[in-house]
Order: structure tokens, then sequence, then C-alpha cells
């Protein structure tokens, strides 16, 4: 296969595994990604990172066509979290690009020939992006890529409050590539009420797209205690065929215990941890079913009984904007647009 330019005959027919952080859309992309059309690349963060709203029109000089598509590579060889190298990749941005050199492409253009070029290059023919954060973005996507396919991973909050309160610890239980920078981060961003509120906004921003028929709701729960059944209708929904190899998946990942890199399959023990473990106070169970009862009730989520002091809302409450503040210090320089990110999540 040439892997010099993506196929112009080839339709471009991207997945998008999308979800509030923390929701199985690593593990969902991990499924899809084993078969034998799909590659799915790490997290790329295009949306909202290097693409914004306000430039979207915009058509982009030959440089900087060419250093997009190398940050692009960068990302996905490299890795998220490691120093971007977008020079190791500037030439071969060139290559990718050189049958368009005659036209002025806009960002969104970029990221296509990019991820389909990278997909043909495995062997593949369709690419899937499993950033959590894109499901603020799935009506740009949609007007964008009008084949994509969009998985969006639905888990209880309280479940995705626990597992973003342990989320720094990843760096200590087989996430090496993790900076301590990183850790911190993971560690600040957490309170009960934002992680609530996050989740409460993924869910909303769904909802706002629905009902069109390339979205699909795959809830964690069902994934983890029905796994065959459930990897059949995602297979279905974005057109490729099921293979009990799908689910053969490593079991890394957790932000409760150490990777086992020896061990494949899926591991149902992570359902209601939260509960389980006791590893939530009550006051977190407590603004969690606050401010997202009616949305866990549409999904079956039933409510857990707690008892609170007032004291304890209290001081929740008033160490928010404190956390507020360092959060958004940490976060400024991962967004293109501080407020336009910050407009997806509150509107």
């Amino acid at each position: 296969m040439d892997t010099q330019f993506p196929n112009e005959k080839l339709s471009f027919r991207p997945v998008f595994v999308v979800g509030n952080s923390r929701s199985g859309t690593t593990m969902m992309g991990r499924i899809i990604g084993k078969s034998k059309e799909i590659l799915t690349f790490n997290e790329l963060h295009f949306f909202e990172q290097l693409w914004s709203k306000n430039t979207n029109n915009k058509k982009l000089t030959s440089r900087e066509a060419k250093n997009l598509c190398a940050k692009l590579l960068s990302i996905e060889r490299d890795g998220y979290l490691a120093k971007r190298q977008p020079e190791k990749y500037y030439n071969e941005a060139g290559k990718i690009l050189f049958n368009k050199k005659n036209e002025a492409l806009s960002s969104t253009e970029i990221y296509r020939e990019t991820l389909q070029y990278e997909a043909n290059r495995h062997g593949k023919i369709r690419p899937c992006d499993q950033t959590p954060r894109n499901v603020f973005y799935i009506e740009e996507i949609l007007e964008f890529y009008q084949e994509a396919k969009i998985i969006n991973m639905v888990r209880d909050p309280r479940a995705v409050l626990l597992s973003q309160k342990n989320k720094w610890k990843r760096r200590f239980l087989g996430a090496q590539n993790i900076p301590v920078t990183e850790a911190l981060r993971a560690k600040i961003n957490y309170h009960p009420i934002t992680i609530s509120k996050l989740w409460q906004s993924s869910i909303l921003a769904v909802k706002r797209c629905q009902p069109k028929t390339n979205i699909m709701n795959v809830l964690f729960e069902n994934l983890i205690q029905k796994p065959e059944e459930t990897a059949i209708k995602v297979c279905k929904f974005i057109d490729i065929s099921y293979t009990p190899e799908l689910l053969d998946i490593p079991q890394i990942g957790s932000s409760h215990r150490f990777d086992e890199l020896s061990i494949t399959g899926i591991n149902k023990e992570v359902i209601k941890k939260w509960h389980t473990q006791k590893g939530l106070s009550q006051y977190e169970i407590y603004w969690c079913q606050k401010i997202n009862g009616k949305l866990m009730n549409s999904f079956g989520y039933e409510f857990e009984p707690v008892k609170i002091r007032r004291i304890q809302l209290f001081l929740s409450g008033l160490i928010l904007p404190i956390q507020l503040f360092f959060a958004m210090i940490l976060n400024i320089r991962r967004t293109k647009n501080i407020f336009e990110t910050v407009k997806k999540r509150i509107l």
C-alpha cells in the first residue's frame, strides 16, 4: 500500500470516541482499534488546543500547514504528554501535503489529511480519535466530517468522581510517562463540584446533538457487564466486523490498581468501586447527586442515601474558588482559546 499520501478514492469515515474523562474512552478505543480497519490514535486534543472556532475559516500558509501536520504527528507518535518535537516530522509533513501544495487548506482539512495518512501508513483505512473532550465539539465534528461516527461513553458520575480523585496516582501505578507536573495538575483539578459539573456538561453537550443517527451512547457499565453484546452493537454502529479478539485488550489505565501488562480482557471488578471501596466521602456523593440527579435517573443510576453536616458543605464551597483559580493557571496553556473552552463547559 502506498503510504505517502491518503488514497483520494477512500472517503474519510473517522470514528470519534468521546465522553467525560475517566468514562472508558480509552478502553473503547482499544477495543475498536484491534479491528483490521481502524487505527486508534493517542489522544490528539486537536479541537480546543490546536483549533479554535475563531480561526476556523482561516486558510493556512504552506509553512503553517506543515507545522500543524508535524505537531499532530509528534503528538501521535511521541505521546500527548511528551515534549513536542514537530521538527522531526516536518519533512514527512511536506510529503503528506505534497498533493495539496496548490491548495490553501484550513486546520480541519490538515487534521483530516494527517489522520487518514497515518491510518493508511499502518495498513488501516479508518482513523479513530479517542480524545474525551471532543464531546464538547460534536456539532463541529459532524459539520466538518459528515461521515463521522461518534461513540459517547457514559459512566456513573460517582465512579467518575472517584477515578478523577485518584487520577494523580496513575504515575505511580504503571504510567511512568506521566510527568510530576501532570500528576500535580490532576490533583489540583479535582473538586467534587467541578468534576460533577463537567459530567453534567458533557452529557448535555451530547443531548443537544441528538437525535442524530451518527451518535451512539454506550454505558461503561454495560461494556463491563455485557462486553460481547455491547461490542457487537458498537461494531454494527460503526460498520466493522465483530470478532472475539476485539475484547482481548490489556488491563491498564486504572486509577485504583497497578497496571497488569500480562492480563488481558475486560475486568468486571471495576463496577461500583466508588461504593465498595468507600473512596468517596458523604459530601462528595451528595454534591454529585445534587448536581446530576435528573441526568443520573435518565441513565438508570440509583441514588445513594447520604448523611452530611452543613459544615462539610460550607468548607467544600469555601475551597472551590481557590481550586478554580489554581486549576485555571495550570490549564490555561492547554487551550487555544480559554474563553471558548470555558463557554463550552458552562453553557
